[in-house]
């Protein structure tokens, strides 16, 4: 039998100073490198302004990074202690934007606030993530292994999954879905039960065709087949890999893109950033945007594995799967090698929520870091 984590609550607690210095300044001068190429590139996408994007996201940055700080120096306990309450707060907002959300781009996924447009979905990114851990730290292996065991956590998936597809959103439900299954697989669920789960997908996939939007549909023939349209669905990887192509090895240089700047590239502030970026600096800008990512996952994978606690090895293991694949999709997807669903670049693309979620969930693996020697037992 292992202590309840209330017991641990009242334990050793780190002072303000044991946290400042824990905290990994390298971790966090690879998060600011990153940012700084996102406002330069957010800089030349405007043609060498500020505005309309590079300030704002300047802004919503130091906004971000206060929020990452705050976060890095709480007791992980305490994360645990509210985890389902987050869980459930976040999912209420999605029924709030299913019942009365702010519609953009023929999307309902926004609740506006006034002074900015609030996008719950990336929000549920963290909270399901904590509402996992929380749960699979509570539980024995054993339970675990049974059906019984895995029935709490696939609702407790099953439920934000569903609302954000009716938003609709592809894209992000399937990072859920697929952080969720990093975060099962980790907690060892037995590897019959994912292949279970995948062949009823793969059996279901005619089914759920029908269910698909018909510009969803569309990207999905284009991926296939991206001639098919090449004025229309197909515009947009096209023109992406002319871009990639164009930048050579060393690129057309700083403002001079001329896919982008002759806007024959669209959305090059948002989820094609990654195109303007490689073809203004090439295949040299392209790969340093890739390993500067590479460091940061590694670190976050890192830290997760040094932790004595349970729940924070999940927690850190969770939300680094979820950064993880932010970079992957957006890079294969402006690659033509996966559908385009939407996916941005993090702390490149021009984002508002999605800043404000990477750098908690950055402050979140940082705090985890921090209290890596604090133990957590399981009730």
């Amino acid at each position: 039998m292992y202590k309840s984590y209330e017991t641990s609550f009242r334990g050793h607690r780190l002072s303000f100073g044991e946290k400042f210095w824990g905290i990994s300044f390298s971790y966090v001068l690879l998060i600011c490198i990153l940012a700084s190429v996102g406002i330069v590139m957010l800089y030349s996408a405007a043609n060498g302004n500020w505005h309309p994007w590079a300030l704002a996201q300047l802004i919503r940055f130091g906004l971000g990074f206060g929020a990452m700080l705050v976060m890095a120096f709480v007791d992980i306990r305490i994360f645990l202690r509210f985890s389902y309450w987050i869980y459930f707060i976040v999912l209420g907002l999605l029924f709030i934007v299913e019942v009365a959300g702010y519609v953009g781009m023929g999307a309902q996924r926004w609740i506006n606030l006034g002074f900015m447009k609030l996008q719950p979905s990336e929000l549920m990114k963290i909270a399901l993530v904590m509402a996992l851990a929380k749960y699979f730290n509570s539980i024995t292996l054993q339970r675990i292994e049974s059906i019984k065991g895995i029935i709490l956590p696939l609702a407790m998936v099953l439920m934000p999954v569903g609302l954000v597809l009716m938003q609709p959103d592809l894209g992000t439900a399937l990072m859920l879905l697929f952080t969720a299954g990093a975060m099962f697989f980790a907690v060892g669920v037995q590897l019959w039960k994912f292949g279970l789960v995948i062949t009823g997908m793969i059996v279901s996939l005619p089914i759920a065709w029908q269910f698909l939007h018909t510009y969803q549909k569309n990207r999905v023939l284009t991926f296939l087949d991206p001639e098919r349209d090449p004025l229309g669905t197909g515009y947009h990887i096209i023109q992406s890999k002319i871009a990639l192509g164009s930048g050579g090895v060393f690129g057309k240089g700083f403002l001079n893109g001329t896919q982008s700047h002759l806007n024959f590239l669209p959305e090059k502030h948002t989820d094609f950033i990654f195109t303007m970026l490689s073809e203004e600096f090439g295949l040299i800008g392209a790969i340093f945007v890739i390993f500067i990512n590479f460091l940061i996952i590694a670190y976050s994978y890192v830290f997760a594995l040094r932790s004595t606690s349970y729940y924070g090895k999940l927690l850190a293991i969770g939300l680094t799967t979820s950064y993880f694949l932010y970079v992957i999709i957006n890079i294969a997807m402006v690659l033509g090698l996966l559908p385009v669903v939407g996916v941005p670049l993090p702390l490149i693309s021009y984002g508002g929520t999605v800043i404000l979620s990477v750098m908690t969930g950055f402050g979140i693996i940082l705090a985890v870091n921090t209290n890596r020697n604090i133990n957590i037992g399981k009730d």
